[in-house]
């Protein structure tokens, strides 16, 4: 999908880059596999802001996506590609022989009219479902289950792609999109290509309405404030802080490590991301 800007008739269009939406093929979303959601602004069940700087925005119906493809050897039609406002990624919109409709991610190169199917005995096919032990060395896969059966839970954001490395008995080795190489169970599934609409990073907002309308609301920065706001608040004049970049509750914002140092899942990343 590719990326236009405009004349800069206003200072916001200077720098406003959109998509084209040159793959989407239908407007309106198929209402038998939507919902209606509550935002919560941020707040946890007790009321309370849990993450800071969230409001407002448009109001959008979830599209329910197929992450589990559990319709083995039912094949089914690409019947359009839509636009979900929840995610980076477009959607497919399925038809299958019984009948049924679903949503998938769509995967860079799948069109309308295009078939595919899921299970062990598909073909290694952009958008067809697969177990990680059956897919060939070297391709692009996403949509990737952590726990066979569970439904995928990773890779599925815009232009992700993993790819396989290798294999042995029970356990296959992907180069995860950030590097890190992490080992998975053969049976988990996983959907080959790679999630299509790989332009969406070179969009820039242009101006503070359009983040307003993705549901964001202002952040102040901490050594804009009094010292009495926050920890790196106060000073003559302009100043950067002189200490390291913390919270306002004084917890350290960069370069912690936040993962679990005995993490159990740490036995099967066999390389770093860094």
């Amino acid at each position: 999908m590719g990326i236009k800007s405009y004349k800069p008739y206003t200072p916001s269009r200077r720098t406003a880059k959109v998509s084209t939406f040159e793959e989407i093929t239908k407007d309106k979303p198929e209402r038998g596999l939507t919902k209606a959601t509550k935002r919560k602004a941020g707040r946890d069940s007790a009321g309370r802001i849990a993450v800071r700087h969230r409001g407002g925005g448009h109001k959008r119906r979830y599209r329910m996506i197929d992450f589990i493809r559990d319709k083995v050897g039912i094949p089914a039609v690409v019947q359009a590609i839509e636009y979900d406002p929840n995610r980076t990624a477009n959607i497919a919109l399925l038809a299958y022989a019984d009948g049924e409709k679903r949503y998938i991610i769509a995967p860079e190169g799948l069109k309308p009219g295009m078939k595919v199917v899921s299970g062990p005995d598909a073909e290694p096919q952009v958008g067809n479902c697969m177990p990680l032990g059956g897919i060939p060395l070297g391709l692009m896969v996403h949509n990737l289950e952590l726990v066979p059966g569970r439904g995928a839970k990773l890779v599925r954001t815009a232009g992700g792609g993993a790819q396989v490395m290798s294999r042995d008995a029970s356990m296959v080795t992907l180069r995860m999109p950030s590097g890190e190489e992490r080992r998975f169970h053969a049976e988990c599934m996983a959907t080959i290509g790679q999630v299509g609409n790989a332009d969406a990073g070179s969009i820039d907002l242009g101006k503070a309405g359009r983040k307003r309308w993705l549901g964001f609301r202002p952040t102040v920065r901490g050594v804009a404030m009094n010292p009495v706001d926050h920890p790196m608040g106060g000073g003559e004049g302009r100043t950067s802080g002189g200490g390291p970049a913390v919270s306002p509750w004084g917890q350290l914002a960069k370069g912690g490590k936040t993962r679990k140092p005995r993490k159990s899942s740490s036995r099967f990343i066999v390389k770093r991301r860094k």
